[in-house]
């Protein structure tokens, strides 16, 4: 499969994953994000800065497009609802306009498993849970409404579908890893609860790969069509096993810190309180998601996207962390540094 493909957010993290992965299968790509990433021209990838939201842009963005992968969102546990709002929600109804309108035919929407998450443990189930019914974080609430949105627009005339990759890392990320590595040195890594809760994640080439996979089997009425699909490692770890495992990639020891679950949720939802009052653009050190993430279990039975996708990953977790320790090894390089 090649031709013409949009990648919203190919300058971010996963974004850039999919893109290099397109550009090597012989894609003509472009990629729409907010800033100028240099990584992108030396692709020879063509880019247009705009906001997701920007109905005009993202119109002329997907024109003579052959699928558009709409990776583009606003990620992070903290910031005003308005903020989410616009960019995940807005943003999303953006790009399903822009398919319509100039005609794509295919629609690979990246969300998250957080949709089915409202803070309980999700042990082993499939794309048949609902989502969830409460949230405590605008990043959840927000992906769940714009994935009902793609999913509700799959049609004949545009086919869609919904990943919802998990704890996605490796090499180049920007997020997770460096949070993690970061409030280590710090001495401020601490396991919520005991750490034995089993949790699912992703390798970035894996997840990226998942995107390939859907783009290339959507098709109206096809298997995957109008569906939301979990991809994940297929191993679930204890949360501390993989934090360790992180920490050990970028050469520091376990984390050896706790607080109990009662005392993380309070906390989080003290200084929610305190940082909403206070208008605070920085984010808490905890928050009642963040205390829900790290001490439940969330992980996920793969066999919808093995059976529709075709999907495997193609490095295991351990394969993963010594490609982390190698990048970071190597001086945990920015992207976008000249060669």
């Amino acid at each position: 499969m090649t031709g013409r493909a949009l990648v919203t957010g190919g300058g971010g993290f996963l974004g850039f994953a999919i893109v290099k992965k397109l550009v090597a299968a012989g894609f003509e790509v472009t990629s729409l994000q907010r800033g100028d990433y240099p990584r992108l021209t030396k692709l020879g990838v063509a880019s247009v800065r705009a906001e997701i939201s920007d109905r005009a842009a993202v119109r002329a963005a997907c024109r003579g497009m052959d699928v558009v992968f709409h990776v583009a969102a606003k990620a992070g546990v903290w910031g005003p609802a308005r903020e989410y709002e616009r960019a995940n929600v807005e943003g999303t109804l953006a790009v399903i306009e822009g398919c319509r309108a100039e005609g794509v035919p295919k629609l690979v929407y990246t969300s998250t498993p957080s949709v089915v998450h409202g803070g309980d443990n999700v042990s082993g189930v499939d794309e048949s849970a609902p989502y969830a019914t409460k949230f405590l974080a605008h990043y959840p609430r927000t992906k769940a409404l714009a994935e009902r949105s793609v999913l509700a627009a799959n049609d004949p005339t545009l086919s869609t579908v919904a990943l919802r990759p998990h704890l996605i890392w490796g090499p180049g990320d920007n997020q997770l890893v460096p949070r993690i590595v970061a409030r280590q040195q710090a001495g401020k890594l601490k396991l919520v609860g005991s750490g034995d809760n089993l949790v699912d994640s992703i390798y970035v080439d894996n997840a990226a790969d998942a995107h390939l996979l859907a783009a290339e089997r959507l098709s109206p009425g096809a298997a995957c069509a109008g569906k939301p699909y979990f991809i994940t490692q297929g191993e679930p770890m204890k949360v501390r096993d993989l934090l360790n495992g992180i920490l050990a990639a970028a050469g520091l020891g376990p984390v050896t810190q706790s607080v109990p679950t009662a005392l993380a949720f309070a906390v989080g939802a003290l200084l929610e309180g305190v940082y909403g009052l206070a208008g605070a653009k920085s984010e808490p050190i905890m928050t009642r998601f963040v205390a829900r993430q790290l001490s439940t279990s969330h992980w996920y039975d793969l066999t919808a996207s093995r059976r529709d996708l075709g999907f495997e990953p193609r490095l295991t977790v351990a394969q993963g962390l010594v490609e982390l320790k190698a990048w970071f090894d190597a001086g945990a390089p920015s992207p976008d540094a000249s060669p």
